[in-house]
């Protein structure tokens, strides 16, 4: 019985470290995340000709981008998962996932699994920066200079809902008839969960409209009589009948097993339809938008969260098109209100690495496309239409003028009316009809000029090549681009580079003709910092140490230190690094950088010289200057001293200057004191890497004491910092010494002393 005791208290602490351990690096890697995302009214360049066409239309609206700093594949990959992006099972097979067993498998009633084309048709924002699906990444907070009971009951417009007394049915089945509309509800609601009205508005008709029979909201499903859900909250996927509306029934009920402090602040529960939509109100603004997820967008692709937790979970819906049919609604809600021209916020959001040009929708297929590089003028009596698909129903992003100059990167060969995909001069993207165009005959590249304004970079700057592709008036100016080594010089083909690491790269031009231009680019590697191993030394006189000093970065050009020594009477140091001891006393070694004037400092101690063999060490220690290592943590202080031979007297303290017991455990930063008579002759510290708080074991306390180091609540110096460089190569401690630590504890693999 004692020993399974004792096995179920390790595996405690085993899966206590675990959990200790990850809960640390999350809220590091969270405290990154929020560094590293940021709102900019800059737009990259492939968003800028969509974002100026919509000012141009709307100037009272206004504009923010949201870096995400995240790879546009790794996004795609983490919402590209089955079950989690839905469309309905009537959509043709390139809207659907196709794969076995996968295939047309309904997750919720009539929906299936999309295919990977329409996630990275649904998630590029710059497929819908038009003024109507523009509606999805509105800032969804309360404007009363906005929101009223008109404008919401023009939303309303077409449904049950429009000019509506509400009614409703109790679970005992009596009917109430309230002296309030629906838009009366909505509005308060908006009030108090500061959310805008049109987008509850617009959500309610999304998800129960048109019609009051909805069985969300109709209050007679069976075991469910008198609860109601205006917004599907909950209403997660189920194969079982009507499953999903149970669920979100269920959460209107008696929300799924929340605690009564999350049922006040929600109303819950639903048992009549003015708590139901005003606590759902509340529920969509606390859960959603005053997280940071304040679009239709964001909402249902969890890209952004202001409290840090992990992504790609929290998402209100399953349709991977709902952004782009709520924002239609919104849209005319506006537009039927005549408040387009009022001020309007959105914030849109920007991926690293995104496709040169906007995913293609699942519905147009790459078989009616060819390929094309041509250039072509609009060829119209009047204006041409610029739309965001093949065909006039779909949205115009701009018109051009008679005459203007685009490129044609797709000819369209359908059936019936052909529709191309142009490029304007600014870079915008969309459809036109083919009968509106016409081809412009070809001029020739026959050079290609590239200059930089400085051919040596800074090691992470950012430049543009300075190209001219002659004759002026060539027809495919098309430019591509290539390094010869993309590890010192990266090149996109736009022809901005990033110098990444010391070296030399040669950038390659290729027009579509095979005209060839080329250029040299050096980049150098400023020196960033200094790094030593000793803390401090203590040499005997006549004793030689050799100092080897990390100049950072690694690729850094300009390596070349310089050493002094504040007295060079009682050590001298070359300008190799070596130290030559020659009198007792103490003198400052001091390294510096020739690039930066970087520098760092330590304390040499020089002692009398010691008879050969007056102190000897046996293995496992090693001695280097006065530092110990080599010792495996759990070792008692008699242990230790059976491997010290001397004549001398020895006195053992811990780094807290504590005389210890011959049972005592040495651990790091004890000292083994060596006296003759009562004078000191010299005195080591002790390191064993991992034991971080100087007990002689390593353990969760070393693990947690290194955490809070690194997290910057209590900082560590001295021999107790260097114990937490498990790698010993004289760097800061990092979340990598803390898995080796870790990995120590568990057995998995232990640390070389």
């Amino acid at each position: 019985m004692k020993r399974k005791h004792f096995k179920s208290i390790i595996l405690l602490l085993i899966i206590g470290l675990v959990i200790t351990f990850f809960i640390v690096l999350s809220i590091l890697q969270k405290e990154v995340a929020e560094d590293t995302r940021k709102i900019s009214s800059e737009f990259p360049q492939n968003y800028k000709p969509y974002i100026d066409e919509l000012k141009k239309k709307f100037p009272n609206w206004s504009f923010k981008a949201l870096y995400t700093n995240m790879d546009w594949n790794y996004v795609i990959s983490k919402e590209n998962v089955y079950g989690k992006n839905l469309v309905p099972k009537s959509y043709t097979d390139s809207w659907k996932n196709t794969k076995a067993g996968q295939y047309n498998v309904e997750i919720d009633k009539g929906w299936v699994d999309c295919s990977k084309q329409a996630v990275e048709y649904a998630m590029d924002p710059r497929n819908f920066l038009n003024q109507v699906r523009v509606f999805q990444f509105e800032e969804l907070s309360y404007d009363s200079s906005t929101n009223s009971i008109a404008s919401i009951e023009k939303i309303l417009y077409g449904t049950e809902f429009y000019q509506k007394t509400v009614e409703y049915k109790t679970a005992s089945g009596k009917n109430i008839v309230m002296n309030q509309k629906y838009s009366d509800l909505i509005l308060k609601a908006a009030k108090t969960s500061d959310v805008s009205a049109f987008h509850l508005a617009s959500r309610i008709k999304q998800e129960v409209g048109p019609f009051l029979s909805h069985n969300s909201i109709s209050g007679t499903v069976k075991g469910y009589e008198g609860y109601y859900n205006f917004y599907n909250i909950g209403a997660t996927s189920s194969s079982e009948p009507m499953g999903a509306i149970k669920n979100g029934l269920q959460y209107a009920k008696d929300g799924k097993g929340a605690n009564q402090a999350t049922k006040n602040k929600f109303l819950i529960p639903w048992d009549n339809k003015e708590k139901a939509i005003t606590g759902g109100a509340i529920f969509i603004g606390s859960s959603y938008i005053n997280l940071g997820q304040n679009s239709i967008y964001l909402q249902k692709f969890h890209v952004n969260d202001k409290s840090g937790t992990s992504l790609f979970w929290h998402q209100y819906m399953t349709n991977v098109l709902a952004p782009y049919s709520e924002s239609k609604l919104i849209y005319s809600g506006y537009e039927k209100s005549e408040m387009l021209n009022s001020t309007i916020s959105f914030i849109v959001p920007v991926y690293d690495n995104m496709p040169d040009l906007p995913c293609i929708s699942p519905s147009i297929s790459s078989k009616d496309y060819t390929n094309d590089n041509t250039k072509v003028i609009a060829d119209t009596s009047g204006n041409l239409n610029i739309r965001t698909g093949p065909g006039t129903s779909y949205e115009v992003l701009t018109s051009v003028k008679n005459g203007t100059k685009m490129i044609r990167i797709a000819k369209g060969k359908q059936s019936g009316e052909l529709w191309d995909r142009v490029r304007l001069d600014n870079g915008l993207v969309g459809y036109v009809f083919q009968n509106y165009v016409k081809e412009i005959k070809e001029i020739p590249v026959e050079k290609i000029e590239v200059s930089l304004e400085n051919s040596m970079l800074q090691k992470g700057e950012r430049v543009s090549l300075n190209v001219q592709v002659l004759p002026k008036d060539a027809t495919n100016k098309t430019v591509t681009y290539k390094s010869s080594d993309s590890n010192i010089v990266s090149v996109d083909q736009s022809g901005k580079l990033l110098a990444l690491k010391s070296g030399t790269a040669v950038i390659t031009l290729k027009a579509h003709n095979n005209v060839y231009a080329s250029i040299k680019v050096d980049v150098y590697s400023k020196v960033t910092g200094l790094e030593i191993k000793e803390m401090d030394l203590c040499l005997q006189v006549g004793q030689t140490y050799e100092v080897i000093p990390t100049v950072l970065p690694n690729d850094a050009n300009n390596k070349n230190v310089k050493f002094y020594s504040s007295n060079s009477n009682i050590a001298t140091i070359d300008e190799n690094g070596m130290i030559n001891s020659i009198n007792s006393g103490d003198t400052t070694i001091t390294i510096k950088t020739e690039e930066g004037n970087y520098e760092k400092k330590f304390l040499l101690t020089v002692i009398p010289e010691l008879k050969d063999g007056s102190i000897t060490f046996s293995k496992p220690l090693e001695v280097i200057g006065n530092q110990i290592t080599g010792l495996q943590e759990k070792n008692k202080v008699e242990q230790v001293l059976e491997l010290i031979d001397t004549k001398y007297r020895i006195e053992v303290q811990n780094y807290e200057g504590k005389l210890l017991k011959a049972s005592d455990f040495i651990g790091t930063g004890s000292k083994i004191r060596i006296f003759d008579g009562d004078s000191l002759l010299i005195e080591y510290k002790i390191i064993i890497y991992g034991d971080i708080n100087g007990d002689g074991k390593i353990d969760s306390i070393d693990l947690l004491v290194l955490q809070r180091h690194i997290l910057g609540i209590k900082t560590l110096s001295g021999v107790l910092l260097k114990a937490g460089n498990i790698d010993k190569n004289g760097k800061k401690p990092s979340s990598a010494d803390l898995l080796k630590i870790q990995r120590h504890i568990l057995g998995i693999k232990l640390i070389e002393q």
